[in-house]
């Protein structure tokens, strides 16, 4: 289980759900300056699909190794693309194909003399950010649900990694109750390929240094007093082992598994460290 590359005959897909509701609004620490959570997000998102597109790449262009979907939720039931075109689902070629639409940046980095200046640098910008009303999240899943189940269902895709699905948030589900929730996760973790089971990654990220975090914790970890925490922990995935050494070099060599895959109170360097882990850890050919 868990052992299929991804090839041209075998690719899967990524799917991230993006949490646009009004709080995404609030300030964060993002590479050492403050940005709204929504900002950091969509930057992480389009360094996301960049990386990607930059693995697919070979010597005769980028290859259709996986499908994306990149999807925000906002409003009373809002769910909408935030991919060209409002394209729920798009090939890694076909993207990298368009033109990369581009916005400049100013970015810290280290001078010679150990002090620091600003720069503008070019940054990928398929992803704009978003944040208002409430937190739809259960549409949302229920969204990924039927678009993952269409995806395995496809007799090209019988064999495939699973997909893995990443929800993205800042808090709780305005339009459901955690019974729900867990329900429709469920529904997510039990779609399949020949491969195995669809992945999904819940991170909750945090805007500042929060008293309790949790990251890819095992059972014992995710044991406290936190009723949400432990809510996500139930609609998480476990991690296969395929991701056990990557988990295990982001946590700490005494780590040890089995992992979940969720993170509570993460920051915006363990968000890009999950999203890594979860999309990058896959075997290509």
């Amino acid at each position: 289980m868990y052992t299929q590359s991804i090839t041209r005959n075998h690719r899967t897909a990524f799917v991230l759900l993006i949490d646009a509701s009004g709080s995404m609004a609030e300030p964060i620490l993002f590479r050492g300056r403050t940005a709204t959570k929504a900002e950091a997000v969509a930057r992480i998102a389009n360094d996301l699909l960049f990386e990607l597109i930059e693995r697919a790449r070979r010597s005769d262009g980028v290859r259709d190794y996986y499908d994306l979907a990149v999807m925000a939720y906002s409003g009373d039931d809002e769910v909408y693309s935030l991919l060209p075109d409002n394209r729920e689902l798009i090939g890694v070629a076909e993207l990298a194909a368009r033109e990369m639409p581009v916005r400049r940046e100013l970015v810290e980095h280290r001078l010679p003399d150990g002090g620091t200046a600003l720069r503008e640098v070019p940054v990928p910008a398929w992803i704009e950010p978003h944040a208002a009303g409430q937190t739809p999240m259960c549409e949302a899943l229920r969204r990924a649900r039927d678009l993952v189940a269409a995806w395995c269902a496809h007799p090209a895709h019988a064999q495939s990694f699973p997909p893995v699905v990443f929800n993205i948030t800042d808090g709780e589900a305005t339009d459901c109750d955690e019974e729900e929730l867990r329900a429709v996760a469920g529904q997510i973790k039990a779609i399949r390929t020949g491969d195995g089971n669809v992945l999904l990654v819940n991170i909750h990220i945090a805007a500042g240094d929060a008293p309790h975090s949790v990251f890819f914790p095992t059972e014992a970890e995710a044991a406290y007093p936190n009723r949400y925490a432990s809510l996500l922990y139930d609609c998480s995935s476990p991690m296969p082992a395929l991701f056990d050494e990557s988990i295990r070099e982001a946590k700490g060599p005494g780590a040890v598994p089995p992992f979940r895959g969720m993170s509570y109170n993460a920051s915006a360097a363990e968000l890009v460290v999950m999203l890594n882990i979860g999309s990058i850890s896959v075997k290509t050919e």
